[in-house]
C-alpha cells in the first residue's frame, strides 16, 4: 500500500499512487509542472500539518527529497 506522501502526490498529479517512487521527479513525470509544484506544496503542508520554507520548497525535486524534508520536520509517514 502506498504511503501518505505517494497518496498526496498521486492525487495532485492524477496518477496511481503505486507508480510514485522516491525517484519520481518533474524530469520523469510530465504531469509535474510548475502549477503542480505549487499545488503539491499546499497539499503536503495541509496533509502533514507542516510549514515549508522557501529553501525546502526549492529542494522538492523528487518524492524522496520531500520524504527527507518531512522526516527532518519530525513527520513519520504512515
Amino acid at each position: 500500500m502506498p504511503g501518505r506522501v505517494a497518496q498526496v502526490f498521486g492525487e495532485i498529479l492524477k496518477i496511481d499512487p503505486s507508480r510514485i517512487s522516491d525517484e519520481t521527479a518533474p524530469d520523469n513525470t510530465p504531469q509535474w509542472d510548475s502549477l503542480a509544484t505549487m499545488r503539491l506544496v499546499v497539499a503536503v503542508q495541509d496533509a502533514f500539518s507542516v510549514q515549508l520554507s522557501i529553501t525546502e520548497i526549492m529542494a522538492m525535486r523528487t518524492v524522496g527529497l520531500v520524504r527527507s524534508i518531512l522526516r527532518r520536520k519530525g513527520v513519520m509517514e504512515t
